[in-house]
């Protein structure tokens, strides 16, 4: 994917659909793109209430994605315990957290030049 594309646009779409499909929580997009130096475009972020939320939310982003537009990520890491969870999709990184450990890391507040948005759960 290029920067700014409908493309990214559609992915952004599909990963929140995945995240509210299994009730993430406190879902936000961080726009990255006025910020030099960064390694993607979007950070999209939502917490799950426990290790099992947090995979349900990283398998059903997984599965609405390539559904839709046919795309895996790159990269996935932190499977293994289940408490901060990235997807790489290159312009567009998932960060699915257990909510203590979102807080304590705090990636909005450190990427704080960037532009926020909350998005309402359907739920």
């Amino acid at each position: 994917m290029t920067k700014n594309t409908p493309s990214s646009d559609n992915l952004i779409g599909l990963i929140i659909q995945g995240m509210e499909d299994i009730k993430g929580e406190d879902i936000s997009i961080l726009d990255l793109r006025n910020i030099e130096n960064t390694v993607c475009d979007y950070f999209i972020i939502c917490d799950g209430s426990s290790n099992i939320q947090v995979n349900s939310i990283i398998s059903s982003i997984n599965k609405v994605v390539r559904r839709g537009i046919k795309e895996k990520p790159y990269q996935i890491e932190g499977i293994e315990n289940s408490e901060w969870v990235l997807m790489d999709y290159i312009d567009v990184v998932v960060h699915v957290f257990k909510k203590e450990k979102r807080g304590f890391y705090d990636i909005e507040s450190l990427w704080g030049d960037a532009i926020i948005t909350k998005i309402k759960s359907s739920y």
